[in-house]
């Protein structure tokens, strides 16, 4: 393994604590794997590797470390990835989409890798080629509970600057009746995001929708609209 690998892997081990891996399990309905360091320190080990180690490779090099991390199953690691890729975002090319949804495939098991690695890779992918947005229409169809969350996750960082509403909610059409609590939480946060500067039109959408949404993702969508906003779409 990768000499670089595995001294953060050490360092890692050697910043860990029993009370910060027991809140850390406390999070997650499903097992999870962490050393157990805060995230504050794991982010102080990403930026100091990226500056004295990572920065000067080349792009492929760095995202085959950043594989080698996501292999590990550590929370942690899988931290670092989200905390690099995105540094690399001037060089994203619209092909890397293929190997993104292969790593969320491959080695994204919980809603926290799913997020910190969706909200900012994919979601720069996203604005560097706005077409791409189609084939996060397609993952929504998907198998994979995380693909799916990772469709309406990705458009995080562009809901919040009002972007691609009507992909929004096409997304959200697909996602209306799924089962998974995930998927829900995921386009209801989606939702929200785009609520900041439509909140007419999330309103309306969730208004349109509220006897069929779940209400875990109706909840979700209005979290940020005012009290009267909120009684009328609750209302049964």
């Amino acid at each position: 393994m990768n000499k670089i690998i595995l001294d953060i892997q050490k360092e890692l081990k050697t910043n860990s604590d029993i009370k910060t891996k027991e809140i850390s399990n406390h999070f997650f309905k499903e097992p999870i794997k962490c050393y157990g360091v805060k995230s504050s320190i794991v982010s102080k080990i990403a930026n100091n590797y990226w500056k004295d180690k990572i920065k000067n490779l080349s792009k492929k090099e760095i995202f085959d470390l950043c594989e080698e991390l996501l292999k590990s199953d550590y929370c942690e690691e899988a931290y670092i990835v989200a905390n690099w890729c995105p540094k690399l975002k001037d060089k994203f090319e619209k092909r890397d989409i293929v190997l993104f949804k292969n790593w969320i495939n491959k080695y994204i098991n919980n809603w926290a890798k799913c997020d910190s690695f969706c909200n900012h890779t994919i979601g720069d992918l996203i604005f560097k080629y706005p077409e791409l947005i189609n084939e996060l229409k397609i993952w929504t169809k998907s198998n994979n509970r995380w693909i799916k969350r990772a469709s309406a996750v990705s458009l995080i960082l562009p809901a919040r600057k009002g972007l691609f509403l009507k992909d929004a909610f096409e997304i959200a059409d697909i996602l209306l009746l799924d089962s998974d609590d995930m998927v829900q939480k995921g386009y209801g946060w989606m939702l929200k995001e785009e609520s900041r500067l439509h909140e007419k039109d999330v309103f309306n959408y969730v208004i349109k929708h509220k006897d069929v949404m779940p209400r875990t993702a109706l909840r979700y969508a209005i979290e940020l609209m005012p009290k009267n906003l909120k009684e009328k779409a609750m209302k049964k």
